[in-house]
Order: structure tokens, then sequence, then C-alpha cells
């Protein structure tokens, strides 16, 4: 019998959206989330944090350059537009209007995502240091275990 090995700090039923801790554009992201998500299905975790380094090289992403979004589901990781989507399609109308765009083929979909990923800093600017959560949203943030 195999045993299914999950990312650390993540648990089965956990949905944890990791993101570009200092892109302006990602901490707008974030805070969209926290907005929308009133149910809080979703966690947040930045990929230069400790807890997003591990679950990174637990996937056996890159750990130093961060072109992607990434949408982990217990041992599941998506990224690029399935992770966007995946993430939409939780949030309840008028948002999940938009996992209509599923349609479109995934190599489509994900050559649009990646000129908005790959230009982000450029677009729409950039922190010097990450964002630190708020009091008050703290909970919304993954932690670690220990």
């Amino acid at each position: 019998m195999t045993t299914v090995k999950y990312p650390p700090n993540v648990a089965v039923k956990d949905c944890v959206i990791l993101f570009d801790g200092v892109c302006k554009l990602c901490n707008s992201w974030s805070q969209f989330i926290i907005k929308v998500d009133t149910q809080q299905r979703f966690k947040l975790c930045s990929v230069q944090s400790p807890e997003g380094q591990s679950i990174l090289s637990h996937f056996k992403m890159p750990t130093d350059h961060f072109d992607t979004m990434l949408l982990v589901e217990g041992n599941q990781c998506f990224d690029k537009s399935d992770a966007f989507l995946n993430v939409i399609n939780k949030l309840g109308l008028p948002w999940r209007l938009l996992y209509l765009f599923k349609i479109i083929p995934k190599g489509i979909r994900n050559w649009l995502y990646d000129r908005i990923a790959l230009n982000r800093y450029n677009l729409f600017g950039k922190y010097d240091t990450c964002m630190l959560p708020s009091e008050e949203n703290e909970h919304r943030f993954l932690k670690s275990e220990n």
C-alpha cells in the first residue's frame, strides 16, 4: 500500500494559493481572495516564505524565480491558467462565470497567462520586501506546524 505524500504544512482538504509576495499584482490578487472568499476555502502563502519554499521544493518547482501562481489542493498542484480558473471556480457567482474560459485550449490560455506573469513587475510594480498579513487576516495565511 502506498502512502500519499502531502506537501509540508498542507492538510488533506487544504486549498493553498502560493503567490509572489513582492509582486503588486499578486498582492492585489491575495487581497481580492481575502475579500471575496467569504467561506475562507483558501489559505494564502507567499513563495518567498519558508512554507512556500518547502511546498515549491516538494513539487520540484524553482525556488529562486517565480513565473506562476500555484494552487495546491491536498497533494495536487495546479499552475498558470489552471490554477487561476480552479480558484475562480470555487469563489461562487459572479466570479465562477470566468471558468467558462476553460473551453479555450490550455496552450492558448497559458500563453496569455505567461504574457502577464512574465511582465508583471513592469506592468504593476514590485515591493522591496514581502508584504506581511494584517493581524485581522493573519489566520488566512499558511503557517508552519512547528
